[in-house]
């Protein structure tokens, strides 16, 4: 399919995921396949040794090396995306950065990306907000058109079944209340007036992308499954809490910087529960939204690092809400390869919308 000027040939993107689950080798391995692959920003330069002492150094240089090394696997094959937080500090420099390293695409949420059709403008990279609702898609759609004479190349529709930081409210979380992907779907296709948009937030597998696509949408956005892959950036102890998940081991938390989010029950929200946790050695100021000093509970971003690094007593796991279906460790292209040939099987017959 076109996006924008580029060729993405399967309507797969694998979900950007941080701190450092999803860097070059998950993200090159995927596009290899001829998907998306999808690099996280926030913290990427975690493992860099002057981290603590100069962060958003180490971040654009560890951003800048991975996207090179992602598209180097892929051999010009499939598409190289970043996924930048707004809510993180140095926004600007991470978008110019990213484009700078030639990544394909920009995918941004958490938070509305008013400013990132200006930050790619004139370049050829990609760029594509994350929405949770048609209203925001419209909102948008319409302040990039009048602002910077431009539109999204395609929208990420985030449902309330992802992990992480989610775009609803506890309350919808807890109680079952927030819409469906397809209500949601609904809209966001309305808003969008023909831009491309891809699902995210509880996709699977491959039947699970063709009744979206019947619905209208160009594809879909899986990240949780891409962790149990033998190419993830993250730590085998990582995969295995992931492996060893149950329905039940998954809840909804209040993540420090405001949001509610999606994670794995671990040792270290239980301290929680009890006012334990743990403060950063030094604050990196690495979000713009989480309180300092006394006022945060723990440091979100110390406990990210701890998980990937595969912790499970200090570490905070997020994950989507289908982790406890997944049961062993696959390369990258057998997890394609299944996702797609299910699809395949699934769309024989199907009547899609639009045809």
């Amino acid at each position: 399919m076109k996006l924008g000027d580029k060729v993405l040939e399967l309507p797969l993107i694998q979900g950007g995921m941080g701190v450092g689950i999803s860097l070059g080798r998950l993200a090159g391995n995927v596009a290899k396949c001829g998907a998306m692959g999808v690099i996280s920003s926030v913290n990427a330069g975690f493992d860099e040794p002057d981290f603590l002492t100069d962060p958003v150094s180490a971040n654009l240089r560890a951003l800048e090396r991975e996207i090179k090394k992602a598209k180097e696997i892929a051999g010009g094959k499939g598409l190289v995306g970043v996924n930048i937080m707004t809510a993180v500090t140095h926004y600007e420099e991470t978008c110019l950065c990213a484009v700078k390293a030639g990544a394909d695409a920009i995918i941004s949420g958490a938070g509305l990306p008013k400013a990132l059709a200006g930050l790619v403008k004139g370049s050829k990279t990609l760029f594509a907000p994350i929405v949770s609702s048609g209203r925001a898609a419209k909102l948008l759609l319409r302040h990039y058109r009048k602002r910077f004479e431009m539109e999204p190349d395609f929208f990420v529709l985030e449902g309330s079944r992802a992990g992480g930081h989610l775009g609803f409210s506890k309350e919808e979380l807890l109680e079952g209340t927030a819409l469906s992907n397809e209500e949601i779907l609904e809209d966001v296709l309305e808003a969008a007036e023909g831009i491309p948009v891809f699902v995210a937030g509880g996709v699977f597998d491959g039947k699970d992308m063709a009744g979206f696509i019947k619905r209208g949408a160009a594809g879909v956005q899986i990240g949780t499954r891409f962790i149990a892959t033998e190419e993830c950036d993250a730590d085998d102890g990582f995969k295995q809490a992931i492996i060893d998940a149950e329905e039940e081991d998954i809840m909804i938390i209040q993540s420090p910087v405001g949001m509610p989010a999606r994670a794995l029950k671990t040792p270290l929200l239980e301290r929680l529960k009890n006012g334990e946790g743990f403060k950063a050695i030094t604050c990196n100021n690495c979000l713009e939204a989480c309180p300092k000093g006394d006022k945060t509970p723990y440091c979100i971003s110390r406990a990210l690092v701890e998980a990937v690094r595969g912790n499970r007593e200090d570490g905070l796991f997020f994950t989507g809400a289908n982790a406890g279906r997944i049961n062993r460790v696959v390369k990258v292209k057998e997890l394609i390869d299944e996702i797609m040939a299910d699809f395949n099987s699934s769309m024989t017959g199907m009547e899609v919308q639009g045809a």
